[in-house]
């Protein structure tokens, strides 16, 4: 098992990309909003690995600044599905609270490299 996998903010950035890759599915919206929201759920994930395998701390701290910008994305799509009636009120509150919990963990491990 590689360190990154034994992160919770690598767990629940993994949840919350099967979540968005979920909604995708149900909801088919238009394929560039399932191509950004896709990818931009993915690069959180992703982005944490990487930056775990780094050694120096300004190159972690870039990886996972790169991670959080990713999930601010994840949320301007998703509010604007809400916005257009394709994503309920309370889908958007369930994924909000689950991007607000990466967010936050990964602005303490930013904080922490800085």
């Amino acid at each position: 098992m590689f360190d990154f996998q034994k992160l919770e903010v690598y767990k629940k950035a993994k949840v919350f990309h099967l979540d968005c890759k979920s909604f995708i599915v149900k909801a088919k919206p238009d394929s560039y909003v399932k191509d950004q929201l896709g990818r931009a759920s993915f690069s959180i994930a992703l982005n944490i690995a990487e930056g775990s395998g780094k050694f120096s701390k300004a190159d972690r701290k870039n990886y996972f600044t790169t991670a959080r910008g990713s999930v601010f994305e994840c949320v301007a799509v998703l509010d604007i599905l809400c916005d257009q009636g394709i994503l309920q009120k309370e889908e958007f509150a369930a994924f909000s609270a689950k991007a607000d919990e990466l967010s936050r963990i990964l602005y303490a491990m930013i904080k922490n490299l800085s």
